[in-house]
């Protein structure tokens, strides 16, 4: 049984080592702190990776998980907007400094200051931050947010992480019901994407290495699904889409081919995070298009806000796998297998 102050979760104790169940500390518990009965964590891409120390160093013992959902138990003398038994969730940052321009400008999700995420990284106070994977979280006031009435906890958890990083883009980049977007990967995140584009009103395209997830993607909504292999099926998109979101990059990744199918003063978004840097983009096309090469980063609160009550009123919803909590290492191999359509979410 935990303690006030500890709490019990799956840690990730070395690189390729199974996930261990054990008890660690909660961050300090201060007037700006809200606690939570973790109900529900999906599993990120961006646990898996932790895990693995592909992105670097990992400092372990290290509990993954950055879409937590539950039961607010407690929060300190500062906290006006959550109150005890409220049903809450966090993302994938849990901190920022509130002092530079981004900040100040309410994009504390590209902070320049000190910044905490969620899970493998430390409060101002050099309390290590834990994620989901868990019993219990602690954490900051300003990036716990309020769930809709219409959401369940499991729906709400995938948001955090794979909705917002979907949403955020798209809403900033425009997209609306003059739009084209192709979307390049239905998984954990295309999968998000494709709804969140129909639902601004686009015209929506699969773009994909194969037939495999056809059926899908039209019951997600897609429009058209294109094999990128079959030029006959390429063609008539070429120079056509207003937006193209890719949730993954390969080795041999065709930018040209890709960059040629967007209308001159169009988007690439780039949700994908490989481990090893891009290469082989076609700066002629780039600039000859004119095409804008973007990156994405979470979202902020205010987003994430805007994000929930968009897919509350929208009906937005992830396709979900549901293992319990104390199978937390087979369904992280389960991941690690691909067998997830699209979404991994652990319950206690």
């Amino acid at each position: 049984m935990s303690s006030e102050n500890t709490f019990h979760g799956w840690a990730a104790v070395a690189k390729d080592k199974p996930l261990v169940w054990t008890e660690l500390p909660l961050k300090n518990f201060d007037d700006d702190s809200v606690d939570m009965k973790v109900s529900h964590c999906g599993v990120c891409g961006s646990d898996i990776h932790t895990q693995n120390e592909d992105w670097g160093r990992s400092n372990f013992p290290c509990v993954t998980g950055h879409e937590i959902v539950g039961e607010c138990t407690r929060v300190g003398k500062n906290v006006q907007h959550i109150k005890v038994g409220d049903r809450i969730g966090v993302g994938a940052q849990s901190g920022s400094c509130g002092e530079c321009k981004q900040c100040k400008r309410g994009e504390e999700n590209i902070c320049q200051g000190p910044r905490t995420s969620t899970y493998n990284s430390h409060y101002p106070n050099g309390d290590k931050s834990f994620g989901g994977y868990a019993d219990k979280w602690r954490g900051h006031q300003r990036f716990v947010f309020k769930i809709p009435d219409n959401m369940t906890n499991e729906v709400a958890a995938t948001f955090f992480c794979a909705g917002v990083t979907t949403y955020s883009p798209l809403k900033r980049y425009g997209v609306n019901s003059s739009s084209k977007v192709g979307v390049i990967g239905i998984g954990g995140l295309g999968h998000f994407a494709v709804q969140w584009a129909k639902a601004m009103g686009a015209e929506v395209v699969a773009l994909s290495s194969s037939d495999r997830k056809r059926d899908d993607a039209v019951e997600l909504g897609c429009d058209h699904y294109v094999v990128t292999s079959r030029p006959e099926e390429v063609k008539p998109h070429m120079g056509t889409f207003t937006h193209i979101l890719t949730t993954h990059v390969s080795n041999d990744f065709d930018w040209n081919m890709y960059f040629n199918m967007i209308d001159t003063n169009g988007y690439f978004i780039m949700v994908a995070l490989p481990e090893a840097p891009l290469s082989g983009i076609p700066s002629m096309t780039l600039a000859c298009r004119q095409i804008a090469l973007v990156g994405s980063l979470i979202g902020s609160p205010a987003m994430i806000e805007d994000m929930l009550n968009f897919a509350a009123e929208h009906n937005v919803k992830p396709w979900l796998n549901k293992y319990s909590m104390k199978d937390c290492n087979e369904a992280i191999q389960a991941f690690k297998d691909g067998k997830p359509r699209y979404r991994i979410i652990l319950e206690n």
